[in-house]
């Protein structure tokens, strides 16, 4: 029995089938090409008897890759398998992918068809296929919700036909660990021309047991996995690549097995699936979620300074991503604050750290994260005090759909303590209405800082609720966040960019007695 499991990676047929997940020509060349970087070892490109679209992607692909298999999947129709050859066989290394259903509520209430009937047409189709391409694969579609006996008839009938992989699908997600090893265990033992193909398994996640099911499969002796990235796929999904892989890695003294893919390529393969459909990767999702590697707990903060592997089980380089997080929040203990604080260049004594823990503590109370520039303005204005620079006494906007372009007049108060030494008045055009209070605020004082997030949150249901506006904002090398809360969304967003500004302030005002300003 082979150590190597083989990576057969259906992102780009499988997984576009999942709602929202459709990609373009160039996008499904790009991420085969990334797949192809990520070192999977066969690409399923598509289905391209299903549309035109469909197999104009399934050959570009076929031309992109080079040291990866391409699969076409298709029908046990000789028109699809012939449409799926004409669509791979320029292709470097092309495979032939066929799939029958052979379970008895398949068999009966969508094929309408008797047993001997499907393992003839099994039987032919493979045949058909092995005409075409010496590389081919057969799939016994709803295989864990078949009878055992005629499920190892037709595995025997195609290999037999000459299929090189035999494809063993939980289709609907069905199947428990121990069963699916068991099924597979009963099919390599009982099929007596099993040492001639590879067995493989495709599992889906509608109980969640996708990757248990894939993994206790392996443990049996499968050595082909079916996955797809992030887990994307109809209804509740796939077996996700990343987190197979990733046991196989983390455990391989208990599974003994590795594949070709290149672990620190799984995160930024994940990340351009995410940026190619345009969905963002769900914080919680292993390997490669944004909480992933994040701790807050002040007990596991702890454990992670002392040591990370106390709650981290693998690196977070060894999955493509730059390093282990220490949320900051309201669950942060004070050695966690403490090693941001010294992070971020403040190495503040107990007395004046204490102050900064104490007002960290209430403003994790009331938002849900706490980012760096969070922290540096808490030191700034609990440690380092300085009064605002700059107070708003009064704004109008103005805004339309055509003729007179967006603009914003303000005025401003220029402040020393609690004294207004400068009064100033002005207005400017922008792109919107926000982009013109925030040019003419920036036109006021003098500078004008890049916007690098701006968001906006209801602090209650309704149209009349208040508006929570947070931006962030870069001068240079300093960062700042700065928050405001009105009714009105413009006035909160002017309260923000202003709260943003007076921190930048006290930055460039505390340079001498702040070094590390």
């Amino acid at each position: 029995m082979s150590d190597r499991v083989y990576i057969f990676d259906t992102t780009l047929r499988d997984g576009e089938q999942s709602p929202g997940a459709t990609m373009n020509l160039e996008e499904k060349v790009s991420l085969a090409q990334q797949l192809e970087a990520l070192g999977v070892d066969i690409i399923e490109a598509g289905f391209p008897a299903a549309s035109q679209g469909d197999f104009e992607a399934v050959q570009a692909i076929a031309g992109a890759v080079k040291d990866v298999q391409v699969a076409a999947l298709c029908r046990a129709l000789d028109k699809d398998i012939d449409r799926g050859w004409e669509a791979i066989k320029s292709a470097a290394h092309p495979r032939i992918h066929t799939f029958l259903a052979t379970s008895e509520i398949h068999m009966t209430h969508k094929l309408r068809k008797t047993r001997e009937e499907v393992l003839t047409m099994a039987e032919a189709a493979v045949r058909h296929a092995a005409n075409l391409c010496p590389n081919v694969e057969f799939s016994a579609e709803d295989a864990s919700r078949s009878d055992w006996e005629f499920l190892a008839q037709v595995c025997e009938v195609v290999i037999r036909a000459g299929a090189k992989t035999v494809n063993i699908p939980d289709t609907v997600g069905y199947a428990q660990p121990f069963e699916f090893g068991e099924l597979i265990s009963y099919l390599l033992k009982t099929v007596p021309n099993a040492g001639e193909a590879v067995f493989s398994v495709h599992c889906h996640n509608d109980l969640g047991l996708a990757v248990a099911n894939s993994l206790s499969a392996i443990r049996a002796g499968a050595r082909q996995a079916e996955v797809t990235l992030c887990g994307i796929g109809e209804r509740a999904g796939n077996a996700s690549l990343e987190e197979l892989v990733m046991a196989l890695h983390t455990r391989h003294e208990l599974y003994k097995i590795d594949c070709g893919v290149k672990t620190q390529q799984l995160y930024p393969s994940c990340r351009r699936l995410s940026q190619i459909i345009g969905q963002p990767i769900a914080p919680y999702k292993a390997i490669v979620g944004p909480n992933a590697f994040a701790h807050e707990s002040g007990i596991h903060q702890d454990g992670m300074l002392k040591n990370p592997l106390t709650y981290e089980i693998m690196t977070p380089e060894s999955v493509g991503r730059k390093g282990t997080d220490l949320v900051i929040g309201k669950h942060s203990g004070s050695h966690a604050i403490k090693s941001k604080l010294v992070e971020l260049g403040y190495p503040l004594d107990e007395q004046q750290l204490a102050v900064v823990f104490a007002a960290v503590k209430e403003l994790a109370d009331k938002k849900e994260r706490v980012f760096d520039e969070d922290v540096e303005a808490l030191v700034l204005e609990t440690v380092y005090r300085r009064r605002d620079k700059y107070r708003m006494k009064d704004m109008s906007i103005f805004s339309g759909t055509h003729g007179v372009p967006p603009h914003a007049a303000m005025v401003l108060e220029v402040l020393d303590g609690e004294r207004v030494v400068e009064e100033k008045r002005h207005s400017a055009f922008g792109e919107g209405p926000v982009d013109a209070l925030f040019k003419c605020i920036g036109e006021m004082v003098g500078y004008a800082p890049a916007l690098d997030r701006f968001q906006i949150n209801a602090v209650t249901g309704g149209t009349d609720a208040q508006a929570t506006v947070t931006v962030r904002i870069a001068h240079g090398a300093k960062k700042s966040v700065g928050r405001g809360t009105n009714e009105d969304i413009l006035v909160a967003s002017a309260m923000a960019f202003l709260n943003a500004l007076n921190r930048l302030e006290k930055m460039r005002e505390e340079r001498d007695e702040c070094p590390t300003l």
